[in-house]
């Protein structure tokens, strides 16, 4: 018995310890990459030059089942996308994209909003002038 709970108090520290480095509570993981493979973003990037014109974001969101969420793409304060997602069990890969202008230079952020407009998580990236 001492063995049992030692054991689920391991997993139970291990469990905090990863959810802790989670960017947000219901959100696992947040990446920009070049493709999505197998529904795994395939090459992670935090900056893009201007002769790759598209560009994924994929988030990896927990716990939210039956609620909606978007990725919202932003670029000079300006909202450019609002991609709307049901998200539908505990665990729920989604991404957008976006096909981006060799003029579009500079820092590009996407949030990820919740069904009321909350903003649960935001990442930037910086598109550069090759």
């Amino acid at each position: 018995m001492k063995k049992l709970i030692t054991l689920i108090f391991s997993l139970l520290i291990t469990f905090n310890v990863l959810a802790n480095d989670w960017p947000h509570q219901n959100i696992s993981k947040a990446v920009f990459a070049l493709d999505i493979k197998d529904r795994a973003p395939i090459n992670i990037i935090e900056e893009l030059d201007n002769s790759l014109g598209k560009i994924y974001f994929f988030t990896n969101i927990r716990n939210l089942q039956g609620q909606r969420v978007t990725h919202r793409w932003i670029y000079n304060n300006k909202v450019m996308a609002d991609v709307v997602f049901d998200v539908g069990g505990p665990r729920w890969r989604v991404w957008s994209s976006k096909n981006l202008w060799p003029t579009w230079i500079g820092v590009w952020s996407v949030e990820v909003l919740s069904a009321d407009g909350e903003v649960l998580y935001q990442k930037e990236f910086n598109y550069i002038n090759k």
